[in-house]
């Protein structure tokens, strides 16, 4: 009774792993090839057909006779059926059985350079991939990274917000993060420097990531440098409240008393 039961158990996992294999084969297959994959392709009994190729700019592949077919849009599956077909139609072979395998994908991938934790290629996994996703997937923006990236697609450059969930990545986009605008600090300050600016700062906040002001350092004493429309750089005393702009230079002074 025991091997009875064992055997069933043995046969429903077999099944089970023939399912899933098949299940992740028709997956594969399903994958559409794009600019920039490269393929491998054999032909049955054919040993000096098998090349590897790569999918060019116009969508196609070099193959050996036939020359060049267009598969950019297809699955492995139809790329072999529209060479199979090329070699029919060139009289090269009557029944030709190829096979089509993807070794390297290249038009599902994204590059991300610049300020990120982890800058590289990575993969578009999903249908839909927004900006937030790849950016988590690098690691974050690094120290210093500006929260607005350049997207270059088709030679382009786009600015998009780092955190933007409606914009969708597409295969073959450049993210590069470049550095933060900045802003300068110096005086009584804890943490003299440069600090990235972000949206609507104002100088106590700015102050604040200097470490706060020095017990010498006085909150009246605000200096701030600023070019005009003309570039002549002005000073002039500031509140609390006024906002920072990139390469603004903001010195605390030291106290009187």
């Amino acid at each position: 009774m025991i091997r009875i039961l064992m055997a069933i158990l043995m046969s429903a996992l077999a099944l089970s792993a023939v399912a899933q294999t098949a299940g992740q084969n028709a997956a594969h297959s399903s994958d559409k090839l794009g600019i920039g994959d490269t393929v491998h392709v054999t032909v049955f009994q054919q040993p000096e057909m098998t090349t590897d190729a790569r999918v060019t700019e116009d969508g196609a592949i070099q193959v050996p006779l036939v020359g060049s077919v267009k598969v950019d849009g297809m699955t492995t599956s139809d790329a072999a059926e529209a060479i199979a077909e090329a070699l029919k139609k060139g009289d090269f072979l009557k029944t030709p059985k190829v096979n089509v395998a993807l070794t390297t994908v290249r038009s599902r991938q994204v590059s991300v350079l610049g300020l990120i934790v982890r800058p590289g290629l990575y993969p578009l996994e999903a249908a839909s991939v927004k900006m937030p996703q790849i950016i988590a997937a690098a690691g974050g923006i690094a120290a210093g990274g500006s929260e607005t990236v350049t997207v270059i697609r088709s030679g382009k450059p786009l600015k998009v917000a780092s955190l933007s969930k409606d914009f969708e990545l597409q295969g073959g986009d450049t993210v590069y993060v470049d550095r933060a605008p900045q802003f300068y600090i110096y005086g009584e300050v804890v943490r003299s420097g440069s600090y990235a600016v972000t949206d609507g700062m104002n100088v106590m906040q700015a102050i604040a990531l200097g470490g706060g002001i020095t017990p010498r350092g006085s909150e009246s004493r605000i200096k701030l440098r600023r070019a005009n429309k003309q570039g002549k750089v002005i000073e002039y005393d500031v509140p609390a409240t006024e906002r920072v702009y990139p390469n603004d230079v903001i010195f605390v002074r030291e106290s009187i008393f």
